[in-house]
């Protein structure tokens, strides 16, 4: 099986901070578009305002995310269309979210190959970061037997990236038919008292995260980092990333995914 892609343009996106239900709405438009095969590949970087808490796709909103806390300190609360647990979303300045939108053909992969493509976004990830400097690594297959914490920077799984032993960036992934949506969550920096805050029962974070800042000395940018991770998926894997928007049509279902699911509390509260 070849690692190579059929079809090797991809659309890079590259968006505005936007709200949680937004961000959500514009991956699903493009995952909708790539499923009906109306839409190229895409890789998109992008981050959040205000800061926001993303809930997995089947995750209880309880006690472990602290509601009130996050109203009082102006933290959006939206549920993500993919799985794994929380994570608390930050602006450009702490983080860069980045989502990859794709079919099993795009990256040389089986239909159902969940750890082909978990490998194959990590590889470039990994390019990436060490481009920047980091020493990060790509650990293997997580056993399956630990309890999933409420915070996704908690455990580490398949195919994440750490540095030193701790969770740099935080993934999850859902998959329907060919098609899959991946998120990732890749730490500039981190506003410790609010994740505390937000994350009432994860009693130390660092204890398994850590953050670009405190690899490099430095915070970079995002426009640094974005650029170093496109330049990473087009090394690694042959890529030709093209900067584009969305579509009239994408922006449509944006909008209307926004009002109908993303925006309601029924979808907050959890997916029928």
């Amino acid at each position: 099986m070849t690692d190579r892609p059929r079809g090797r343009t991809w659309r890079l996106l590259v968006t505005e901070p936007s709200d949680g239900a937004t961000n959500m709405a514009v991956d699903e438009a493009l995952w909708q578009g790539r499923r009906a095969g109306a839409a190229p590949p895409t890789i998109r970087f992008f981050a959040w305002a205000p800061p926001t808490v993303s809930l997995g796709y089947g995750q209880p909103l309880d006690r472990h995310v602290d509601v009130e806390a996050c109203r009082r300190l102006g933290v959006g609360l939206v549920r993500r269309p993919t799985g794994g647990s929380a994570i608390y979303h930050d602006g450009p300045e702490r983080e860069l979210t980045y989502s990859v939108v794709a079919a099993a053909e795009d990256i040389g992969g089986g239909a159902r190959d969940l750890l082909h493509s978990y490998q194959w976004i990590g590889r470039a990830l990994v390019a990436g970061l060490k481009a920047l400097g980091a020493p990060v690594e790509m650990v293997g297959v997580a056993r399956g037997d630990e309890p999933t914490p409420a915070f996704c920077f908690a455990r580490t799984g398949s195919c994440e990236i750490e540095l030193g032993g701790r969770k740099v960036v935080g993934s999850a992934q859902r998959r329907y038919g060919a098609t899959f949506l991946q998120h990732g969550s890749i730490l500039l920096g981190i506003d410790l008292p609010c994740v505390g805050a937000v994350f009432p029962t994860t009693p130390d974070p660092l204890a398994t995260l850590t953050t670009l800042e405190a690899a490099l000395g430095h915070r970079p940018k995002f426009d640094d980092v974005a650029q170093a991770l496109a330049a990473a998926f087009e090394g690694e894997h042959g890529l030709d990333l093209r900067p584009e928007g969305l579509t009239a049509e994408e922006t449509e279902a944006v909008e209307r995914l926004v009002r109908e699911k993303y925006a309601t509390d029924a979808w907050l509260c959890g997916p029928a």
